[in-house]
């Protein structure tokens, strides 16, 4: 079975909506904050938004006539010998950024990811505090929309295009190169690579920001590169890469230089670049 992947963009878009809406109802609130066994946050609203974005997705596609998987953060273990089976599954963060959520900075996203044979063939990444979504799909580009009320159940695909910017955005004044990070995290090998950019290239910029955000921002060509070498795990990056790939963009292996893969026994991901069109970093 062949699937259509812009007849999902908008249920995934409206299951992230009710996710973020769900979010912000939390956010609002005096929230506890649990730690997961490695230490990481937790929160109500990233197991509302779990539980919110899983039922839609468990409902939404079959190949085979079987329910197409969802593999999340907040529901990972799932034991390998059933993972690698896997044509088609479901990746999602249904809140990325806890870290930027507990600090209450607004700089944290719901993704949502399809992967087809280890590659990220659709992805949504939206943004509640700004009500902002990013989404892409083979086939189809990258978007941005900006404003939910455009959103119903009824829309059509050329219809939801049409209220949409399409991405990467024409940038021909831009003199530097922009290099974006983690808000939360830093490394040496991140300021050694910035270093050897601005070395290269001599007029180099710095902007942070949290979660997925970084991606998108490349996506979008607000930021020129965004390296990270730091822990993450494949439901952080999923939705961004598809995001970034569509918009002519790289996510790749700083080691192997190919893209990054998805659905391995390990979760964890390798360190990665991430670059809009045309950028050389080597």
């Amino acid at each position: 079975m062949e699937i259509q992947y812009e007849e999902l963009i908008l249920t995934t878009l409206l299951a992230a909506k009710r996710a973020g809406e769900a979010i912000l109802d939390v956010y609002g609130s005096d929230f506890a904050v649990e730690q997961k066994d490695d230490k990481s946050p937790l929160t109500l609203a990233d197991k509302r938004s779990h539980e919110i974005i899983a039922g839609v997705l468990e409902q939404t596609i079959t190949v085979n006539n079987s329910t197409v998987p969802v593999l999340s953060e907040e529901g990972r273990d799932i034991p390998y010998d059933e993972r690698k089976k896997w044509e088609y599954f479901w990746l999602v963060d249904p809140l990325d950024g806890t870290k930027e959520f507990v600090k209450r900075n607004g700089e944290f996203t719901v993704n949502i990811a399809l992967i087809y044979k280890h590659k990220p063939v659709l992805g949504i990444i939206y943004i509640p505090v700004k009500d902002v979504f990013y989404f892409a799909a083979i086939n189809l580009g990258t978007y941005k929309l900006e404003n939910s009320e455009n959103l119903t159940d009824n829309l059509s695909i050329k219809e939801l295009l049409d209220k949409s910017q399409k991405l990467p955005l024409a940038n021909n004044n831009k003199s530097s190169l922009t290099v974006i990070g983690s808000r939360s995290h830093t490394s040496e090998e991140f300021t050694g690579f910035v270093k050897r950019l601005n070395e290269k290239y001599g007029n180099v910029e710095f902007m942070s920001s949290g979660s997925s955000l970084k991606l998108c921002l490349v996506a979008e060509g607000k930021a020129d590169v965004y390296p990270r070498f730091g822990p993450t795990m494949e439901w952080d990056t999923a939705a961004g890469q598809a995001i970034v790939e569509q918009a002519e963009g790289r996510v790749m292996d700083t080691q192997t230089r190919e893209p990054l893969g998805y659905n391995k026994e390990n979760l964890l991901n390798p360190f990665f670049i991430v670059s809009r069109q045309g950028v050389c970093f080597d």
